[in-house]
């Protein structure tokens, strides 16, 4: 089980301890403290956090700003990735292509999704790997969807 993984698990079960993790996840990667995740699900092919919708991340529209989605988009995916991949290999994100489809008026739920085969494959001197990802609002409606795309390869002892 990766250290991500383990740590979600132990902490999940605790009164306050989604808040406690998400807290130390952006503390990790301190952009993500911007949008002030809060991490609902992490298992192996699967992350879920809500953004909240604020004021600190309203674009000129008042919605969620699109670069906040992207952001909680990355960070579920960096979850996914952290929970699900084999421990003799390491990622590293390649790119991002999102489309936006709707208005971010409400709390967004974004969401990372693969399959577990794709994590399987012979890494050789590396290999894509494409994680689904979307943001959806409270009533259901998806506000952006896409795909974040990972490089995989085999850990090298450094």
């Amino acid at each position: 089980m990766t250290a991500v993984l383990d740590l979600w698990r132990k902490t999940s079960a605790l009164p306050l301890g989604t808040r406690a993790f998400s807290l130390a996840f952006s503390q990790k990667a301190p952009y993500f403290a911007s949008i002030r995740p809060r991490f609902t699900v992490i298992e192996p092919d699967r992350a879920e956090l809500v953004i909240r919708k604020r004021r600190r991340v309203h674009n000129h529209l008042g919605t969620v700003h699109a670069i906040a989605l992207c952001n909680g988009l990355e960070a579920a995916m960096g979850a996914l990735a952290e929970a699900t991949i084999p421990r003799d290999r390491r990622w590293i994100p390649k790119g991002m292509e999102v489309a936006y489809t709707a208005k971010a008026t409400t709390d967004i739920t974004c969401i990372a999704g693969t399959d577990p085969e794709q994590w399987t494959a012979d890494p050789g001197d590396g290999y894509d790997l494409p994680v689904r990802v979307r943001g959806v609002r409270t009533d259901g409606t998806v506000v952006v969807e896409g795909e974040i795309r990972l490089w995989v390869t085999e850990r090298t002892g450094a």
